[in-house]
């Protein structure tokens, strides 16, 4: 039987996410975005609820290209409110188009989202040093100040606890517990 973390269960789609994506270094501009924008469809919800919705939220908002998703208008997201494929929440909704255009700024100043991003994080993955699932923290001083910079930028739904488990679905932390396979396949 194969060590993993425990949060995944028994549940198909946690275990292939926890297997291939989440923890894996991430460096792509759009599924920076579409990573940020999903955990911020997360807040006060179980990550699970908002997995079981991704595809929902991929053909909603054009694939997270934001570019596209930056011209979106009222009208559309408003049409968005009665997807029940989606969390209909208008403040997360309307959020996802201000992330898109604050994105858009970011790249402007810094060259990529993926600089500026992995710049908290001084371009490494930290390694967690989880011994068992009961030491992950919700947040640390990286993702505080990547939350605290994010919001001066116009960002909306980026909380540190937001931050944080987005700097570990993209790999910035490597928070698989010691036994996981995944620790140690991301650790080398």
């Amino acid at each position: 039987m194969t060590a993993r973390c425990k949060w995944p269960g028994n549940d198909p789609l946690y275990i292939e996410y926890h297997d291939k994506e989440w923890g894996v270094p991430l460096h792509d501009e759009r599924a920076l975005f579409e990573f940020l924008s999903l955990e911020c469809q997360q807040a006060g919800l179980s990550w699970i609820t908002v997995l079981r919705k991704r595809e929902n939220y991929r053909q909603a908002f054009l694939n997270f290209e934001p570019e596209a998703i930056a011209r979106m208008t009222d009208e559309t997201i408003e049409t968005l409110l009665l997807d029940p494929g989606l969390i209909r929440n208008r403040l997360k909704l309307y959020s996802v188009r201000s992330n898109a255009i604050a994105f858009l700024e970011i790249q402007k100043e810094f060259g990529t989202f993926d600089k500026y991003m992995w710049s908290f994080v001084n371009g490494k993955t930290i390694d967690g040093r989880r011994k068992g699932g009961g030491d992950l923290p919700a947040t640390s001083p990286e993702s505080d100040a990547m939350s605290k910079d994010l919001k001066k930028r116009g960002f909306k739904f980026v909380g540190s606890t937001i931050c944080y488990a987005h700097m570990q679905a993209t790999g910035m932390v490597n928070d698989h517990v010691h036994a996981c396979f995944r620790y140690r396949e991301l650790k080398s």
